[in-house]
């Protein structure tokens, strides 16, 4: 049901109900979540990613549950799969009201002076081009619905760590992409905003806090307590809790919401 607040429709039911919403960079963490929560608060979702068989794997969870979603193998590298990953959008849904770019690179975890340029290149070109390509290409389709961009960054733009310095180039050209474009696509009605999450407690990060455990001959539980003990709350967040505050910048409820940063990381980290 929509409600009419002043002069902004609201929904007072599901926040995603009757919304599409296309999601690229579909894997099985983070990705995963926010098709899932995004499907489960009302949203029909487009999965695209370069691998079909993990985005058939989510697609399926989705329809399980009762929730629409088709797949759309997509790498957002190249124009034409972006193209038509649009073509299949419209021509599934008729219309697209979010779009979420989560791709990424894996960072090099090298100083950049012993950083090979072509490693930081290809990071460029997947999170910064691809994920210009994919805003480019769908604006004209969100701009019909005064849609939402929710772009996924990192909470690497916080801190200066050693070993994380090409992934932070990667991931400040983004917020900085990101912010401009706000900008220049408000008066078309549509925002632009970035989630930061910090450590994500999914498999990947399990299985890297027993590689740390084992290295330094303590428990994986005694390495996530001292990585927790860091932030406000104690813990980490999980998947699902970034997922939702995904879901909320792309739903009416954040309608005067852009060209913003929202951290999602238990309070490690204050912005």
């Amino acid at each position: 049901m929509t409600a009419q607040v002043g002069s902004v429709p609201v929904t007072s039911g599901p926040l995603l109900a009757d919304k599409v919403v296309v999601v690229g960079g579909v894997g099985p963490g983070l990705g995963r979540s926010i098709c899932l929560q995004a499907a489960a608060a009302g949203a029909s979702v487009v999965l695209a990613a370069r691998t079909e068989e993990r985005l058939r794997a989510v697609a399926d969870e989705i329809t399980a549950a009762g929730g629409n979603a088709i797949v759309v193998p997509t790498d957002i590298t190249v124009d034409a799969d972006v193209d038509r990953l649009v073509e299949a959008a419209l021509t599934a849904y008729g219309r697209v009201d979010a779009l979420v770019n989560n791709a990424f690179a894996l960072p090099s975890m090298k100083p950049l002076a012993r950083t090979d340029f072509a490693h930081i290149s290809s990071s460029l070109d997947l999170t910064i081009l691809g994920g210009l390509r994919m805003t480019k290409a769908f604006t004209e389709a969100l701009a019909a619905t005064d849609g939402s961009i929710v772009m996924i960054n990192s909470m690497v733009v916080r801190h200066s760590e050693p070993r994380y310095g090409s992934y932070k180039l990667a991931k400040a050209a983004l917020l900085a992409m990101s912010e401009s474009l706000a900008t220049e696509l408000g008066d078309q009605g549509i925002r632009v905003n970035s989630i930061l999450p910090g450590y994500i407690w999914d498999d990947q990060l399990k299985w890297y806090f027993g590689e740390v455990a084992t290295k330094y001959g303590i428990s994986a539980d005694d390495v996530y307590a001292q990585t927790a003990a860091k932030s406000d709350l104690k813990r980490l967040p999980e998947p699902d809790e970034i997922a939702r505050a995904v879901v909320f910048l792309a739903s009416p409820w954040a309608s005067a919401i852009t060209g913003q940063t929202l951290d999602v990381n238990c309070g490690e980290y204050h912005n």
